[in-house]
């Protein structure tokens, strides 16, 4: 399905970017994966390398330019080109228009929305016709919540974004998709500072925001990702697809 193709991954170490790019792995891609946990990443390429397939890892910092610069110049040296970017990596911080500081609304800003466009940016002139980029939105760029102001507005950001460049991009052939999730078991709200017991509880609520009853799990957004890398939706370009148990269509609560 997507043998011999170059995968760049970012976020790679845990979660949806792990499933991501396990799968892109199973499907032939030969995989550069990129995150902060040196072990994790190694722990995932190894696992690629197993089972047959082609990986290297990268640590990077994607609030550094130099480090947005070195993955994608390493990715092609190490691979000879790049075929797909899956930009997966996110943070999320509680706060509302009045408790949310600039340190916090930038810091949250530059990685989930500065590093997507500096990548998108940086990937493009190495990228032929068919050519496939996918980004990891969120429902609550579709959708307003309470309490997380500065990361609804990142995620919406990232969902014009791709709607405006695969315009851009259609004439070279390349197509630039967005994957929505509602709630996910990761480790996104526990690297915000959430205990075990709160996210627990914040789990267990979400079953019932979620229409079909239950929380995702990485795999199921890993399955949409790999989709839109592949040839099967080579007629798909400047869409947000919702991947969230129903979320998108609910009330918040």
């Amino acid at each position: 399905m997507l043998n011999g193709k170059v995968a760049l991954v970012t976020g790679a170490s845990s979660g949806i970017g792990r499933a991501a790019a396990l799968m892109l792995a199973e499907g032939r891609a030969r995989v550069a994966l990129t995150g902060r946990s040196a072990a994790e990443l190694q722990q995932v390429a190894e696992h690629i390398g197993e089972a047959g397939g082609e990986a290297v890892s990268f640590i990077a910092d994607l609030r550094s330019d130099a480090d947005r610069e070195r993955l994608v110049a390493e990715t092609v040296g190490v691979f000879g080109g790049l075929d797909i970017l899956v930009n997966c990596a996110g943070i999320i911080g509680s706060g509302t228009l009045e408790s949310t500081s600039m340190a916090d609304w930038r810091a949250l800003l530059e990685i989930n929305l500065d590093s997507v466009f500096r990548l998108m940016q940086l990937a493009v002139p190495h990228m032929r016709d068919g050519g496939s980029i996918v980004n990891v939105s969120s429902v609550t760029g579709t959708r307003a919540f309470p309490g997380v102001l500065a990361y609804c507005v990142s995620k919406a950001a990232v969902d014009q974004l791709t709607r405006c460049a695969a315009l851009e991009l259609a004439p070279k052939g390349i197509r630039v998709n967005a994957v929505n999730p509602g709630v996910v078991v990761s480790n996104l709200h526990r690297r915000s500072g959430m205990d075990e017991a709160k996210y627990a509880a914040f789990l267990e609520h979400s079953e019932s925001t979620h229409p079909l009853g239950r929380v995702g799990v990485p795999e199921d957004i890993a399955n949409m990702i790999v989709f839109l890398a592949s040839d099967k939706s080579s007629w798909i370009t400047g869409a947000c697809h919702a991947v969230d148990g129903g979320r998108h269509q609910t009330c918040a609560r």
